[in-house]
């Protein structure tokens, strides 16, 4: 049997946006990689097969059991899921060691390829987060940023400190699956058997607000307008237009929020504009929700990439969304499937001239399926991580670093 490709990164069932983004990034790695095991070494919470939860927080050295295990795969390829918040070691004060320990499961692992992928770079990065990505460069193979706009920056970044410029960073855009278009025969089906149907006020054309409820995910920015929004788009094409919301909260922090969002929308649904429908945004529910939708909202203030949109893309879902918001925008702009906001009044207009125009949704839908097709599909990223494996074995094999081209 070939060397395995072991990826470290949280898994499900821990509810994690990048517990799940390995879950399917494994899958089409696997269907890339047919004859190799995909092995994932997980926090001691992930579970299924293949999966070795060995990283536990609450030691200091959380990384020796892992590099161990690592070593003892004999990897043809090491490939890590990065954010913050996953390696992060609190001491007896509640103190972290800013991923102190992550370094050092990096300098452990040293002899193997290492790809790591970086879940969070920022465009202006802070002193930490800039000391972090450096170190982070020095140690592994190759680093894989997102968008192209983080790879630019980050020249930006660092030349501004006088630092040199990591030649290490490949861009691979965030996967979208190929294989979850719904037909508009499909999705009457669906409505039937949600028993969307059955209710009397739920209209034929809906406006989606779909996935988790977070503090961040500002979904009364729409619900407060909605009612006014609906009266234009009746007063313009005499057609009705209702707001589905589904998603429930993820973290208990949020539950201020996810409780004024949730009543707001109940609100609405008792003047027959909007419908509430908690669900759990994971596997195909979460595809089966925004196939019911005309257009995606994506409200958010806070997000540098997002697996919502991945999920809309994958749709070719039209879009609203805010701007500038990193990674957000970037995809808008390069999609061309998406409109960009950046006040309440902007919001309010865009939402009502795509309800108005039809044929707008077509053509956003099918930029949606081109860049799809031809960029962010599994199919494709996983050939680009492949690429990224044998450019680390050849750094390992041959003792010189990895130089790719600057993005300008």
């Amino acid at each position: 049997m070939p060397n395995p490709i072991v990826m470290v990164s949280s898994y499900p069932p821990r509810l994690c946006g990048i517990a799940t983004f390995c879950e399917e990034a494994r899958e089409f790695i696997r269907k890339h990689h047919p004859r190799r095991d995909v092995l994932v070494i997980s926090h001691t919470d992930g579970e299924g097969d293949g999966v070795l939860p060995l990283i536990d927080l609450s030691d200091r050295r959380w990384w020796g059991p892992v590099a161990e295990k690592i070593h003892q795969l004999k990897p043809y390829a090491v490939h890590i899921e990065h954010e913050y918040g996953l390696y992060n070691y609190l001491d007896e004060r509640g103190q972290g060691d800013g991923n102190a320990g992550f370094l050092e499961l990096l300098d452990a692992i040293g002899d193997v390829p290492t790809v790591v992928e970086p879940h969070t770079i920022h465009g202006r990065l802070t002193d930490f987060e800039a000391d972090f990505v450096f170190k982070l460069c020095q140690r592994a193979n190759v680093v894989l940023f997102k968008c192209h706009y983080q790879k630019w920056r980050l020249d930006w970044n660092f030349t501004g400190r006088g630092w040199p410029t990591p030649g290490n960073v490949m861009v691979v855009p965030h996967g979208a699956r190929p294989d979850k278009r719904w037909s508009v025969e499909e999705v009457v089906q669906l409505r039937e058997e949600l028993g969307f149907n059955k209710l009397p006020y739920l209209s034929r054309h809906l406006v989606g607000l779909i996935g988790w409820i977070q503090s961040n995910k500002r979904w009364d920015i729409l619900t407060g307008m909605w009612e006014e929004i609906a009266k234009a788009i009746k007063e313009r094409t005499g057609e009705e237009w209702d707001l589905l919301a589904a998603g429930t909260m993820r973290d208990p922090n949020h539950r201020k929020d996810y409780e004024l969002y949730k009543s707001q929308v109940e609100l609405l649904e008792k003047k027959g504009l909007a419908h509430y429908y908690e669900f759990v945004p994971r596997g195909d529910d979460y595809y089966r929700m925004m196939a019911l939708c005309d257009f995606i909202v994506l409200p958010s203030t806070d997000e540098t990439q997002s697996g919502t949109l991945a999920r809309i893309i994958s749709l070719n879902k039209p879009y609203i969304t805010t701007a500038p918001m990193e990674g957000l925008t970037a995809q808008t702009l390069e999609s061309g499937g998406g409109l960009l906001f950046t006040t309440k009044g902007m919001l309010k207009q865009q939402v009502i001239e795509l309800a108005c125009n039809e044929g707008a949704r077509m053509r956003m839908g099918e930029s949606l399926k081109l860049y799809l097709d031809s960029v962010v599909s599994w199919d494709i990223v996983a050939k680009q991580y492949h690429e990224a494996y044998e450019l680390a074995r050849k750094a390992q094999r041959t003792g010189k670093g990895v130089e790719l081209e600057p993005e300008f």
